[in-house]
């Protein structure tokens, strides 16, 4: 973790695969920490490369996702007398410009077929069967290189890799006592 001025947040970015558990993690850290906001990636509309498969195989360039909103609320909250933030935030270090903004990154190291079935649950629930099974073939055939790119770049240039299979209290117990550690 890098060293802060008083009074200026830790910044938190947590970081996992689709279905990981980036966005309930990012909830539960921000209600046990004190004086804390949070951001989720998911709230913002970014402008990024048109097809992501193809992206992942040329090898990604993080930089070529425009996050200039989500750095800017980022900017605004550390102005603020916050004690900590908290990012749902999937790269973790590898885009340039938000990776200076970032003090500690935590990857949710979540095993692909959990991942996908929460995903499922998650985004499928009042989908039909045939929805379902095309995204399964589309996981199958293309999808899957995406998940297996964040397991091969963002995973071991986290600070932390927490097991995603671990309960939500026990996942965020282990992140809230590295952060008070880290902080004293």
């Amino acid at each position: 973790m890098k060293e802060k001025a008083p009074y200026v947040p830790i910044v938190i970015a947590i970081a996992g695969v689709s279905g990981g558990g980036k966005t309930t993690i990012a909830k539960h850290l921000n209600e046990r920490l004190h004086n804390s906001k949070t951001l989720f990636f998911d709230d913002y509309d970014f402008d990024g490369p048109d097809d992501v498969i193809d992206w992942v195989d040329k090898g990604p360039n993080y930089d070529e996702w425009d996050l200039a909103p989500l750095i800017k609320d980022l900017k605004g909250l550390l102005a603020d007398s916050l004690d900590y933030i908290v990012l749902d935030f999937p790269f973790a270090y590898k885009h340039s410009k938000i990776s200076k903004l970032i003090d500690l990154t935590v990857f949710i190291d979540t095993p692909l077929d959990i991942a996908m079935a929460r995903r499922i649950i998650r985004d499928f629930k009042d989908s039909s069967n045939e929805s379902i099974l095309i995204e399964m073939e589309n996981y199958i055939s293309q999808g899957r290189r995406g998940y297996l790119e964040m397991l091969n770049t963002i995973k071991p240039t986290s600070d932390i890799i927490v097991d995603g299979t671990l309960s939500v209290s026990e996942i965020g117990d282990k992140i809230y006592d590295i952060i008070l550690s880290q902080s004293d």
